[in-house]
């Protein structure tokens, strides 16, 4: 590797190079220790040097230095892991520039000429791989070290890399861990000891920062049931996120497909950096911030002051600009926020240059003016160029009559209401949709209501109204905490479906979608799926005492919600408290409104909520216990195991609490949701656990503990709710609430926000990201000991040995993905499908996993056996063979008797394992888990196995001339390399010929007259010629001409071809005591998988 010329001076203490070859103007050295000899003590130091510290000696064990005759200079201009290395950089130099340099007079020229040669060479290698590296030289460095002492696949993409050190034990390893795409690797070398540790991101369980006596700050990585602690690192806030996001990348592309959206910077794994990363949280914290849709990225960030026309002065904060929003955030305690859509942006006026301010107006009259802004006359001019506004004064003129023609067009709509539908290009059928929230449809307020209830919430409505007339209304609207004040004491009914739609972000998601809803509506309805079927089934539990949902009109408009959503998202579908959630948004939402409300709530606010494995919620579950063992020791003190809390608080997650409290009493839980996510939800739980504290501690048992939970939740009330009491009772099951004091809803929450309020969202973002970890793992887990349940009914391998089969067989379907985004497993692989059918293996993976573990060392990765054991085993022909499948191969050749192991080869060579494809191809599985399931396949294939019963080896047919060759050969390719290999050449040959004279003489008695001449002899001259031939073959030749011979025997058989039962092969086997004692020769398989654990990932890098 060609390095940056750097100045080196060899007048060292320690002689710590030794030159291997120099001329004039280059000198090639290589490191003491490294190499022949080894280099003694010297060479122990030397080599311990080069982990610890760094410098530049400890890149490679290889050097070459420029310098010139008159000066003491010495210059590094290239370095090598490996002899040939560096031989191929001198070779380069003595080709190119030795040649050259006799042109120059003065030393100085000469070395300006190979500083600038060396740095060309440099800047052209670095064009391609490292220009998106802060600092490419050291990262060249790095990468070289991480390719060495790991011996990866060439394609794994260093991603960054820290010196620190790592606890073995009570004694901490000082050396380098390396960050990559798929792997976490340390390595140290101190006095000798060297420690190497490579582990997968998908094999951890725990990724969290403690702190204890001895480690005042560490990370602590928990895989493979190991405890993995790095210190001492300068940067250990930065290296702990980069860590959380890789481990959190590979999770969601390897194990939660149905969360993994595409994100430039993360599409392929072989591209990305540290620089892509950073920049995909900064946006994702974006927008989960600012609330916004989920293709916006962060693109630029400017510090300055904002004015605030409420308070009468300038806040600080942070303009953050995306590709169609301008957003402003407070720094300085205010909790004021802004979202500036830019279509509602109508000009930037001209920047003033003495205060560097630039004031945005936008629609409505409203001005924001941003001063103190560093680079405020970029900023204004990137503000016009995504708005499409020219620079030019005219340009409000011109905007001024634009609106002027829109309001003439909107006079003209209303006067003319049927023109709609044309304009906009609608079909009849879209008139079905709901443009009323069903609460305005089935409870319209009485505006001459004089009831107190009526009266405070037409006050509160006033105050929101005074907010509106402070902060702005709408999307452009300050969010500030007299904002959080108002939500918290309760939203009027008539603001809510308003206020939510623009706290959740759906106000900017429908305003960009125009007519999306009617398309998805007039294209889903009527489709059969599995999703339809269960939303059909769940419709009339939604809400089921709710007069909205005792008519078609609530119903309807609920089917074509749900509907509309499982077939935008099919991956999510539809799941089951989705109806829930729909219902109430329909009560004071429109249809469309609630459509996209669904669509915040799935795909931005809750994820991996609705999904088949609900690992969101389980997620926030563990982000509960966690708060309740921080919030609530007394509780932690009584019971132990906080699982209960778990198990019991699902519904709270999945429904807001809907299905638990009265309706009129949970909307008021649903706004505060809306405004702060899933914090408020963590915040009430904790508040009704605190309610509840002194009785729960005193129950003896968990029914118990669900009783008093439940009795709680009905008598929660909403003294305020103006609804009538046929609406407030339709989601109270048990009216009798006198046993219990009643609980207001709104101190309930105020309680929650006063005690609880301090729990900082980016806090339960990290707790989220680190109990993600341990909970896909937990999932996992549970997978594995199902599937190895199942399997260990039918194979002779005991728990530990089928853990660790497991282990590989999963692993070596991840090593097809670690690299790639369209590997078949990958896309085969799907969490919904039965347990043992989600991981599965093609071919390749197959032949890889299959060569390791094989008894007898005959199966190559690229021996054409590998395919017929692959099609034997693969029983649905769907090219991919599950676990079951391959343990119960491996368990016939290491454990079973000398018949079965027989019969399992004698079966390679019968159709389907035999019969090659024209094209040689085996055929593609189709894609899993699209579409609706078909239940009644699954019935009969499940049929098919409970009748299926024991192959007798009287069922087998016959094998053929051809097959029978083939086989002969097998049995020499697994004979290969053994010690009694000639011996047992011999026994194979002798049972050839035996059977091969055994057949002629039953032909002939069976024959009627005498045959005719030339056909019998010399088909059997024939074999037995093939036969002799065979016993001097070498694997190799017989492998490799295989599938030749299987396809060209064909033409050249003659009409009497002979043929074998399995009976007469196995009674001639029997009678050669070498074979039959090689077959039941006993196989360690504890040391074949071992070695196969230590070989796999290598057998892959030299691939």
């Amino acid at each position: 590797m060609w390095l940056k010329p750097e100045e080196i001076l060899l007048k060292n203490a320690f002689k710590l190079w030794v030159t291997e070859k120099d001329n004039e103007y280059f000198v090639l050295q290589r490191r003491r220790g490294y190499g022949e000899g080894g280099g003694g003590l010297t060479g122990l130091l030397v080599g311990t040097l080069d982990t610890v510290l760094d410098s530049t000696s400890k890149v490679a064990p290889y050097r070459i230095l420029h310098h010139t005759p008159d000066s003491q200079v010495y210059w590094s201009i290239a370095c090598g892991v490996t002899k040939e290395e560096i031989f191929q950089h001198w070779d380069w130099l003595q080709q190119n520039i030795m040649r050259t340099l006799s042109v120059f007079d003065s030393s100085e020229d000469i070395t300006s000429f190979v500083q600038g040669k060396i740095r060309g060479l440099i800047a052209e290698e670095g064009k391609t791989s490292l220009v998106l590296e802060d600092d490419p030289e050291k990262f060249r460095e790095a990468l070289l070290r991480f390719e060495k002492w790991f011996e990866l696949p060439p394609e794994e993409k260093l991603v960054t890399y820290y010196s620190c050190s790592y606890w073995k034990g009570k004694v901490p390893c000082q050396g380098w861990l390396y960050l990559s795409t798929n792997f976490l690797c340390f390595y140290s070398y101190l006095l000798g000891a060297e420690v190497k540790l490579v582990i997968s991101w998908d094999e951890i369980w725990r990724l969290e920062k403690t702190s204890n006596v001895i480690l005042t700050e560490s990370i602590h990585v928990l895989a493979h049931g190991e405890d993995h602690y790095f210190s001492m690192l300068l940067h250990l806030n930065e290296t702990f996120v980069i860590m959380e996001q890789l481990a959190d990348y590979s999770i969601k592309r390897l194990f939660d497909k149905e969360a993994f959206q595409r994100v430039p910077a993360l599409s392929d794994p072989l591209q990305i950096t540290k620089r892509g990363l950073e920049a995909h949280a900064k946006s994702e914290q974006f927008r989960t911030f600012f609330r916004l849709p989920k293709e916006e990225n962060l693109l630029e960030v400017h510090e300055s002051f904002l004015w605030v026309p409420f308070s009468h002065f300038n806040t600080l904060g942070k303009i953050c600009l995306s590709e169609n929003y301008l957003c402003f955030a407070s720094q300085d305690g205010s909790q004021c926020h802004i979202i500036i859509p830019m279509r509602e942006v109508v000009n930037v006026e001209k920047p003033d240059s003495s205060s560097r301010a630039l004031t945005v107006c936008v629609r409505g009259k409203r001005a924001l003016r941003f001063s103190e802004v560093r680079d405020y006359q970029r900023l204004a001019n990137t503000i016009r160029s995504r708005c499409g506004i020219s620079a030019s004064p005219q340009h409000s003129a011109s905007s001024e009559a634009i609106r002027g023609e829109c309001q003439s067009l909107i006079n003209h709509f209303e006067d003319n209401p049927e023109d709609v539908t044309l304009m906009v290009g609608q079909k009849d059928s879209s008139k079905a949709v709901s443009t009323e929230a069903l609460m305005t449809v089935f409870h319209p307020q009485d505006v001459e209501n004089l009831d107190p209830k009526m009266l405070k919430e037409k006050m509160k409505e006033q105050s929101w109204n005074i907010h509106f007339s402070e902060y702005g209304r709408g999307t452009s609207m300050f969010f500030t905490r007299k904002t959080r004040d108002l939500i918290v004491r309760g939203v009027p009914e008539a603001l809510r479906g308003e206020l939510w739609m623009l706290f959740s972000g759906a106000v900017n998601d429908m305003a960009t979608h125009p007519g999306y809803y009617t398309e998805l509506v007039e294209q889903s309805l009527g489709t059969s799926t599995l999703a339809t079927d269960e939303i059909e089934r769940d419709l009339h539990r939604s809400l089921p005492e709710h007069p909205a949902f005792q008519s078609d009109t609530g119903i309807s408009a609920l089917r074509r919600v749900l509907t509309a959503y499982a077939y935008r998202n099919p991956k999510i579908g539809y799941c089951q408290a989705m109806n829930i959630l729909t219902s109430v948004l329909l009560l004071y939402a429109k249809e469309e409104e609630a459509f996209w409300l669904l669509v915040a709530v799935c795909e931005r606010m809750l994820p991996d909520y609705f999904n088949r494995r609900i690992i969101g919620a389980l997620v926030d579950q563990a982000v509960f216990e966690d708060l309740i063992r921080e919030n609530l020791p007394q509780l932690v003190e009584h019971m132990t195991d906080l699982s209960f809390f778990s198990s019991v608080s699902l519904s709270w997650f999945l429904t807001l609490f809907i299905s638990v409290l009265p309706i009129e009493s949970a909307v008021n839980v649903v706004d505060c949701f809306f405004y702060d996510g899933i914090k408020a939800i963590l915040q009430l739980g904790l508040a009704v656990l605190d309610y509840n504290m002194d009785a729960l501690i005193s129950c003896h048992d968990d029914a118990e503990a669900v009783t008093i939970l439940n009795k709680f939740f009905d008598s929660v009330t909403n003294k305020d709710s103006p609804l009538p009491p046929t609406v407030q009772q339709a989601s109270v099951g048990n009216n009798d609430k006198a046993s219990h004091i009643s609980v207001d809803i709104s101190e309930l929450i105020r309680e929650a926000y006063e005690k609880y309020g301090n729990i900082r969202s980016e806090e339960v973002a990290s707790s989220r990201k680190r109990n993600k970890l341990y909970v896909i793992q937990t999932l996992e887990d549970t997978t594995k000991q199902n599937v190895i349940r199942v399997v260990s009914q039918d194979v002779r391998f005991n728990a530990s040995q089928l853990d660790e089969l497991y282990n590989l067989f999963k692993r070596q379907h991840f090593l097809s993905c670690y690299w790639t985004m369209k590997s078949p497993a990958l896309l085969h692989h799907d969490p919904s499908l039965a347990y043992l059918e989600q991981y599965q293996l093609g071919f390749q993976q197959f032949s890889v996993l299959f060569s390791l573990l094989e008894p007898w060392a005959f199966c190559t990765t690229k021996s054409t056996l590998s395919l017929w054991v692959f099609r034997l085993i693969d029983e649905n022909q769907d090219g991919l063979v599950n676990f079951k499948e391959f343990c119960c191969a491996l368990d016939t050749l290491y454990s079973g008797s000398f018949t079965n192991k027989l019969k399992f080869l004698f079966k390679l060579h019968l159709p389907p394992a035999f019969d090659l494809p024209e094209d040689g191809v085996i055929k593609k599985s189709p894609e899993r888990g699209r579409g609706k399931v078909d239940l009644q396949a699954y019935l009969k294939q499940w049929q098919n196995e409970i009748l299926k019963k024991e192959e007798t080896i009287k069922d087998l047919p016959r094998i053929n001339q051809t097959q029978f060759i083939q086989f002969s050969k097998t049995l020499y390719n697994i004979f290969h390399g053994d010690p009694e290999e000639e011996l047992l050449y011999r026994a194979v040959a002798h049972v050839t010929s035996l059977l091969l004279r055994m057949e002629e003489v039953g032909r002939r008695l069976q024959e009627p007259s005498s045959p005719p001449e030339s056909t019998k002899p010399a088909s059997t001259s024939a074999a037995e010629e093939s036969s002799t031939e065979e016993a001097s073959t070498t694997p190799e030749s017989s492998d490799t001409s295989s599938s030749h011979n299987s396809q060209d025997a064909g033409p050249d058989l003659t009409e009497t071809e002979w043929s074998f039962s399995f009976e007469q092969v196995l009674a001639s086997l029997l009678n050669e005591p070498a074979i039959v004692s090689f077959f039941e020769r006993p196989v360690d398989i504890q040391a074949k998988v071992g070695q196969a654990r230590v070989a796999q990932l290598k057998l892959k890098a030299n691939k």
